[in-house]
């Protein structure tokens, strides 16, 4: 084995044991998130609170997208990277420069939405939900609580960026279970406070999220001061590298508009054709993004960070190495998953929310939604890894502008769609436009790192496919006699963990017997 091939070999553990480190921290912050979802499903059902409550979150959410999870972590890390090689002085300047800039320019927009919070809510809804003067103004209430969480939320993304650069994987990725548990915390304990007030008991939904935010950006600032890249005592607001990343940001707001837009016509959809509508595609969401958040962001993180390294070094093999890890691994792991989500769509939804105010009903409507959803899973994962690289290849207008594409193709199919099918349609839409996203950046993918068909369609592919199917397949057949919907819930909770694992076995099984399963025997070893 050559030197280059040994350390093609590290990078590769290396790629693939930072992914666990995540993956691992954030399995346990979605299995918060699903307690959480649990508490506000059974305090609250899916009703015209709950949609309240996720009409005000949007507001927050969607500017989130763009300062914290979306524009700003891939514009930012690539450049971090690069001033690192620079030297740490540099890097810790740009840093807290950066801290600087997003506290003013987010709390700005923090103040027009708190001032503006009526007119927001006018326009991301439809007249049937405005009409209901109590709803209304929950809703308003609830953005201006929350409009401060956008500041709190993208300080917390800066120095999770920052601190996986560094190498810190584990407690960055954490520290969205600490929110999580905040958030817990103030929906059983704060609604008999807010009665006892006068207020409206589920305002303790909004002052939790803030509360959560806070907590979320608090934890890792020792962990920055720990690495010593605590303030340097200088800033440089107008510098080359400052200067990149609000250009690339630029870049992306554009793109993040059309994702925002499509997300207002989508609620406006949604509001209108029936009452908990928003609340069911919300609950699935939630359902499809637990293994989207465990499994296709910890890939795309680990993959930014060593791709960006491997790149801005001038080590291009090494790099596309890098991305075809990333690129499989994410097959892998996200198959299984889409193959008993699939097959369990609606013993998922019934497990984790059924109970209290949330009926039978809204258990089949949320795991209509579900499997509309999970169409797109597999290319929801590959979105995650190829959309930061081209920041890293300095081509940030290309993810852009497909993105514009798929979404506007999304916003058409929805809008002539609804009226005839149903509000399901709107999820089933998401996916299409994610499949159409992801198969065009793979094209300019190929272009630009000059990566020939095998990359994306090879042998090992198809025999991960196959393995689902099979696994799938099995599932469908075991469920009935594992689980039952009036059974209690331990009965429950262990039908649906046995589905679970037979199915992963049957699928572990095939691909150790096609050839495949020598990653697994890598893993295990190094634990």
């Amino acid at each position: 084995m050559t030197s280059g091939e040994k350390k093609q070999g590290r990078n590769t553990k290396s790629l693939i044991f930072s992914s666990l480190k995540m993956a691992t921290a954030t399995f346990s912050s979605r299995i918060l998130g699903l307690v959480r979802e649990q508490v506000m499903a059974a305090t609250f059902g899916a009703s015209g609170v709950t949609d309240a409550f996720t009409v005000a979150y949007r507001v927050p959410n969607m500017l989130r997208d763009l300062f914290a999870e979306g524009a700003f972590s891939s514009a930012f890390v690539p450049v971090f990277t690069k001033v690192r090689q620079l030297g740490d002085r540099e890097a810790r300047i740009l840093l807290w420069s950066m801290a600087v800039i997003l506290t003013l320019i987010t709390g700005a927009i923090v103040t027009g939405v708190i001032v503006f919070a009526p007119q927001v809510v006018q326009v991301m809804t439809d007249s049937d939900f405005t009409s209901d003067a109590e709803s209304f103004e929950l809703t308003v209430q609830m953005v201006r609580i929350m409009a401060p969480f956008l500041t709190l939320i993208s300080l917390a993304a800066l120095f999770m960026g920052a601190l996986n650069t560094l190498k810190m994987f584990f407690v960055p990725a954490l520290a969205p279970a600490l929110f999580n548990v905040v958030m817990i915390g103030f929906m059983v304990l704060l609604p008999p406070v807010l009665e006892e007030k006068g207020a409206h008991p589920a305002l303790a939904l909004a002052f939790g999220v803030v509360a959560g935010g806070f907590a979320q950006m608090l934890l890792q600032v020792p962990l920055v001061f720990k690495k010593k890249f605590g303030p340097a005592g200088e800033w440089s607001f107008k510098s080359e590298w400052t200067g990149s990343i609000l250009n690339r940001l630029g870049i992306g707001t554009v793109g993040i508009a059309a994702t925002q837009i499509n997300i207002l016509i989508t609620t406006i959809l949604a509001t209108g054709s029936e009452i908990g509508a928003v609340s069911w595609l919300t609950y699935a969401f939630r359902l499809f993004q637990f293994p989207v958040g465990i499994l296709s962001v910890s890939i795309a993180g680990s993959n930014l960070v060593h791709f960006s390294e491997a790149w801005k070094a001038g080590h291009e093999e090494e790099a596309r190495a890098t991305l075809k890890t990333s690129y499989i691994v994410s097959w892998v792991v996200i198959i299984p998953a889409f193959a008993l989500m699939m097959a369990l769509g609606q013993e998922t939804a019934h497990l984790v929310f059924e109970r209290g105010a949330f009926d039978r009903r809204d258990t089949e409507m949320a795991s209509l939604a579900l499997k509309a959803y999970l169409w797109g899973l597999p290319f929801y994962g590959l979105y995650k890894i190829f959309a930061p690289t081209f920041f890293s290849l300095d081509r940030p207008k290309v993810p852009v502008f497909i993105s514009m594409t798929a979404i506007a193709l999304n916003i058409v199919f929805c809008v002539l769609m609804v009226p005839h099918y149903g509000f399901s349609i709107l999820a089933l839409g998401t996916s299409l436009s994610m499949l159409v996203n992801c198969t065009l950046q793979g094209v300019f993918l190929a272009s630009l790192l000059k990566l020939k068909p095998s990359f994306f369609f090879d042998l090992r592919l198809l025999k991960v496919l196959v393995a689902g199917a099979l696994a799938w397949l099995v599932v469908m057949q075991v469920k009935p006699h594992l689980y039952l919907l009036e059974a209690p819930l331990l009965a429950r909770a262990g039908g649906f963990v046995t589905s679970c694992a037979i199915g992963a076995l049957v699928y572990l099984s095939i691909l150790f017997v096609v050839g495949e399963g020598h990653w697994v025997k890598k893993v295990l070893k190094k634990k």
